[in-house]
């Protein structure tokens, strides 16, 4: 089903915020998107439609658009043509990247970011969502975050017993949990993962898989990844991405049957 067709199935007339009609029921909805870097085609017109609470897998051979995705998606990079709407009613097009986190579009690198002079559980509370003036922030409402907020996340994330500890004393796979946490903490309806299990061992590969299919229980999650043997552990929806468009689609048995993505990507 193309992502037009997709669209006009999911539209409703329903009012969506602000009294703003709702173009469609799903999450994000991504349609012939196109972007261009001088002359060089990263997005050649992908469409995609994410809905809400769905995990989604993301693979693909290096520079078959997938980062552009992530970018078009938080702002940071604006597309040539093409649509991008967010929670039925956001045009990301139009948005800046401050304007997207806001709405609910949290984002994860590969490589992890966290204060590591800081305790894992002041980590958390610094994420957390609420009042960003320096006022506030200093006196009164991060004081007065109830610890068992930031008990809930630590332990969605598999990290209350470390959470004295400093950061900078984590493993590699505890710091990615640590800033998967701290996503957790801005209560965003779509997490972007990038890589997540890049240079983690087999055991933080596993307890990986099994925090992430928690977190979607809950949110929309999509996950960018080219171990095959964790995006399988995900049990989710997969597209592959070639050339800037989305190539194959469907289960995980179903793409890596595809006789198109064993050429381009997977070669066996």
């Amino acid at each position: 089903m193309s992502a037009a067709l997709a669209l006009a199935e999911a539209s409703s007339t329903s009012p969506g915020p602000a009294g703003a009609k709702r173009l469609t029921n799903a999450l994000l909805y991504l349609d012939d998107v196109r972007v261009t870097f001088d002359g060089y085609r990263a997005l050649r017109g992908l469409s995609l439609t994410l809905g809400r609470g769905e995990m989604r897998a993301i693979i693909g051979p290096n520079g078959a658009g997938k980062t552009t995705m992530m970018d078009v998606i938080t702002g940071k990079t604006r597309p040539d043509t093409g649509t991008a709407v967010f929670d039925g009613v956001h045009d990301l097009t139009t948005l800046d990247e401050a304007t997207i986190a806001d709405l609910g579009i949290g984002r994860k690198f590969q490589k992890p970011t966290v204060f590591e002079s800081h305790t894992v559980a002041d980590n958390i509370l610094l994420a957390l969502k609420g009042p960003r003036r320096a006022f506030p922030s200093l006196f009164g409402w991060r004081n007065r975050v109830e610890a068992e907020r930031i008990d809930d996340i630590l332990r969605i994330v598999g990290l209350v017993p470390h959470r004295a500890r400093p950061a900078a004393d984590l493993s590699h796979g505890q710091k990615q949990w640590l800033e998967i946490g701290m996503l957790l903490a801005q209560d965003p309806k779509l997490l972007l993962v990038d890589e997540p299990v890049a240079g983690m061992t087999d055991a933080e590969t596993e307890e990986t898989a099994k925090l992430l299919r928690e977190i979607a229980k809950d949110h929309a999650v999509v996950v960018i990844e080219h171990d095959m043997h964790f995006v399988r552990a995900l049990e989710c929806r997969v597209t592959c991405l070639h050339e800037g468009a989305a190539l194959a689609e469907g289960s995980i048995d179903a793409v890596s049957a595809d006789p198109r993505v064993v050429e381009v990507y997977l070669g066996r």
